[in-house]
């Protein structure tokens, strides 16, 4: 039972430490809108979208009104399309009259995002994966709400590092095609290894094919509320400081698994999970890296930086599983430069690097997440920090990501406005030793041999 201490405590959590819902998430197969004609195929998508989503985002403000939980984000995800456009898409500019109606179908039920303009290429590579692929800066250029992923490997399969290169090429003409908007594009395009089926979170939402004709994942936050649990037991020791992360991540889980419920019934989808993880935004006190300083960091990417980090994921797990019996997606602790104010003030005070941020996402839900580069890095050079990530992801069997912004006509010292969620960030040095070689090499680089478990 909820005892009234409980719903002051949360209340306290909403108003003064950045409580929320960061989104509830609509997942939709488009899988029975495939059709070998592409007018019929974008017909079918609209319809099924728009029929589907009509409720969503005014089911989430009457929940928002009647229980004062802010749900900051409604959005959708779709079964990946290089999928469900195979049979009619036969160049690039086939699948981008697919995201326009994407676009459209997300303008017309109010969401602000869909993800799932997604390839699924661990292994190999399509020729529909390969023309999705490529139409994706084209695609980002000439939409507003699409977002777009691409898994190129697996603990199971390992990484195919021909997508690897094609996709740092994209990456790259990508910050063309949106160079009036510093790049713009390339912070809804997320490169993943062992991306999971359910993520609610964007750019790399997706409705895996496992996955029944529609369901609902919501996403919760809350670095705010786990920062001030902390600053109450400052100074003591690891158990203390273990036992209040677990015990805030699940009360935090709590209010994501309430939202879930109420979405779930209110429009007949069935619940499918809740994603815990701590997700910052540029609002002050809303920053994971606050957290980690909190823990005891000088500043991010000081020594024990990465130990800090290992703890902090793994308590929010912890206390998470035991709010919810589905929980999913990413679960953990977001590392995003451009989204967390604490990570951007510690690049301006040199003491986060672009190294030191590897090294973490050994330990945390993602990887190298809004990440500002200099516009002159080489397609080649993005593909290798891509391989580098991914590789990372492959033997330590977990989902790792890249999502890097080469801004066109910036160089280190200069400064990327996206605006809203996606913030702002400084542009970060990347090294500058040639791997060309290494890319180029035609085919993938095998499994882990501890991927045998069969």
């Amino acid at each position: 039972m909820i005892n009234m201490y409980e719903v002051s405590e949360t209340n306290k959590m909403i108003e003064h430490e950045n409580l929320d819902v960061r989104t509830i998430t609509l997942g939709i197969s488009l899988l029975d809108c495939i059709d070998s004609d592409l007018n019929e195929l974008n017909r079918k998508i609209y319809e099924r979208i728009t029929k589907t989503a009509e409720n969503l985002v005014s089911v989430g403000q009457n929940i928002e009104k009647e229980f004062g939980i802010p749900i900051v984000n409604k959005r959708i995800s779709v079964t990946p399309i290089a999928l469900v456009g195979g049979a009619a898409c036969k160049t690039p500019e086939d699948f981008v009259t697919i995201a326009k109606t994407l676009d459209r179908a997300a303008e017309t039920v109010g969401v602000n995002f869909i993800g799932g303009y997604s390839a699924l290429v661990s292994k190999g590579m399509t020729k529909s994966d390969e023309n999705l692929i490529r139409s994706i800066p084209q695609a980002l250029a000439e939409t507003e709400r699409i977002c777009s992923s691409v898994n190129v490997g697996s603990t199971k399969t390992g990484i195919d590092m021909d997508a690897v290169r094609l996709c740092g090429e994209t990456v790259k003409a990508t910050a063309e095609a949106t160079k009036e908007r510093d790049s713009l594009g390339c912070a809804k395009l997320v490169i993943f290894c062992n991306a999971p089926d359910d993520n609610p979170f964007m750019a790399g939402a997706f409705l895996g094919v496992t996955e029944g004709d529609a369901v609902i994942n919501v996403g919760v936050s809350g670095p705010g509320v786990v920062k001030k649990a902390l600053e109450k037991v400052r100074g003591k020791g690891f158990e203390e400081l273990c036992e209040t992360i677990k015990k805030t991540a699940f009360k935090v889980t709590r209010v994501g698994q309430l939202v879930a419920g109420e979405a779930s019934q209110r429009l007949g989808i069935p619940f499918g999970i809740v994603d815990l993880s701590l997700a910052p935004t540029p609002a002050i006190g809303d920053s994971v890296a606050e957290i980690l300083e909190e823990i005891g960091l000088e500043r991010v990417g000081a020594p024990g930086t990465t130990a800090a980090l290992a703890l902090l994921n793994d308590q929010v797990k912890k206390g998470g599983v035991m709010a919810s019996s589905y929980v999913g997606g990413l679960s953990g602790a977001f590392i995003p430069v451009s989204e967390d104010q604490g990570m951007i003030d510690a690049v301006h005070a040199g003491s986060l690097t672009l190294e030191k941020l590897e090294a973490m996402t050994c330990v945390c839900s993602v990887g190298l997440d809004m990440i500002a580069i200099p516009g002159k890095t080489s397609a080649a050079t993005i593909s290798g920090i891509i391989a580098d990530e991914m590789a990372i992801g492959m033997v330590n069997q977990k989902t790792t990501a890249v999502r890097l912004i080469p801004v066109i006509g910036k160089d280190v010292g200069d400064m990327a406005e996206f605006g809203g969620l996606l913030g702002y960030a400084p542009i970060m040095p990347v090294n500058e030793f040639d791997c060309e070689a290494f890319i180029s090499r035609k085919g993938r680089i095998p499994a882990p041999i501890h991927s045998f478990k069969n």
